[in-house]
């Protein structure tokens, strides 16, 4: 059946991060607010973010966190929300954290905490949240105080109910491609071209590496082993641990490097980053040290590891001692451990992705509002704009910054 239309000041497309944190500013300036949600809950990337302890910010954020082809565009919003006036909100509401390595923050008990604060925050604040929404047209009307029309299906079990919204503002914060099976959808780029807004090319992002070359099958018996390592990719580096996989690597290194790497790309490792390995080899030959190669690196990088690589990097001197390798092997075994070049096949791709890379252009967008330039009334937060954070906190910092930014102006 076809209701009759409902008018609110505000619809937010997205009950994500942005979507809630820009519900809560708009409403608190006594602005109704409707959100309008395509999955059965709310917020499950929140959820299921820093393994269930919710990574919600970083303690140092900059513009350079940041990948955009509009490497400015960021700043404005990130100085209008810091980490630390998200830092208060938690504190408000009395849920513990703990800042990590990297000045990273984390709930200590549950992500579930910073959802629920987001919650009560929209209900003591009026907003209105519909889940199992499908939006099926939204549409530009000719009266001012009512910009958009916005005509959605609500899924039922048994059969689906009609709904058509009005509002003035409308934001749409509607994520990105990554991990479909939260919510993710290309819906807002859809929105964005229907505005004549650009979309660039996007790719998934913060994604593990596959691999199907001769290495396929060690990283699967690595699986589980973790090796802090620089790893670099495309003039980018990053320090940081990397994690072998039944399917290839990932780890927080590989994770950050991800957001730089393309198809056909190679990355470089370097596994044993603050020491000269060279050195401390040819040091224990000339020391006398008798012991085999895979005996003296057990200080430098787990057993399982030497065990599998001594046949592909060493195997003609794996049962000579160390003080009878000749010096430029010793170099050549250094410098591989040191410069290792691997080509992956491709990343585990958007299933896995915990950001899209890429999104709506944002040179038709207000850096200070979110707000479309050529369309008063229609909002941009969040995921689905092309700018995309580091892994750390940075992603959640500009959903934050930028869905209060937009809840500001709507």
């Amino acid at each position: 059946m076809l209701q009759n239309s409902t008018f609110y000041d505000v619809i937010i497309l997205g009950a994500g991060a942005a979507g809630l944190m820009a519900a809560i500013t708009a409403s608190r300036r006594g602005r109704k607010v409707l959100i309008l949600e395509k999955s059965n809950k709310v917020g499950k990337k929140i959820l299921m973010s820093g393994g269930g302890r919710c990574n919600f910010t970083n303690e140092f954020v900059e513009a350079e966190n940041f990948i955009s082809e509009n490497e400015h565009f960021c700043k404005s919003a990130l100085n209008q929300f810091l980490p630390i006036d998200f830092i208060r909100l938690v504190e408000t509401h009395g849920i513990e954290y703990e800042k990590r390595k990297k000045n990273q923050y984390f709930c200590i008990h549950s992500s579930r905490e910073i959802l629920d604060m987001l919650l009560n925050e929209c209900k003591s604040n009026n907003v209105k949240i519909m889940c199992d929404i499908n939006v099926t047209q939204v549409r530009r009307t000719d009266n001012p105080t009512k910009n958009f029309q916005i005509n959605c299906d609500e899924i039922l079990k048994d059969s689906s109910n009609f709904l058509k919204f009005e509002c003035e503002s409308l934001l749409i914060a509607t994520g990105a491609l990554s991990i479909p099976t939260l919510g993710g959808s290309a819906y807002g780029y859809d929105v964005a071209t229907q505005y004549a807004l650009e979309v660039t090319e996007t790719k998934a992002g913060l994604v593990p590496f596959i691999f199907t070359d001769k290495y396929q099958t060690v990283f699967k018996n690595l699986a589980g082993i973790s090796i802090y390592s620089k790893v670099e990719c495309n003039n980018q580096i990053f320090y940081d641990n990397i994690l072998f996989t039944h399917k290839g690597i990932s780890g927080p290194a590989i994770l950050q490097i991800s957001n730089y790497w393309n198809h056909g790309d190679s990355i470089k490792l370097n596994l044993v980053p603050d020491i000269d390995l060279f050195d401390q080899l040819n040091q224990a030959k000339n020391n006398g040290h008798k012991v085999l190669l895979k005996t003296f690196l057990r200080e430098f990088l787990p057993k399982s590891f030497l065990r599998e690589f001594e046949n592909i990097w060493w195997g003609k001197y794996k049962k000579t001692p160390l003080d009878q390798i000749n010096e430029s092997i010793l170099y050549t075994i250094a410098n591989q451990i040191h410069n290792w070049t691997l080509n992956p096949s491709s990343t585990e791709g958007y299933r896995t992705a915990e950001v899209t890379v890429g999104g709506v252009k944002t040179s038709g967008i207000s850096s200070k509002t979110m707000e479309v330039k050529d369309y008063p009334g229609l909002y941009f937060a969040g995921e689905v704009m092309d700018v995309t954070g580091h892994l750390g906190g940075f992603n959640f910092q500009w959903a934050w910054a930028s869905g209060y930014c937009a809840g500001l102006n709507l």
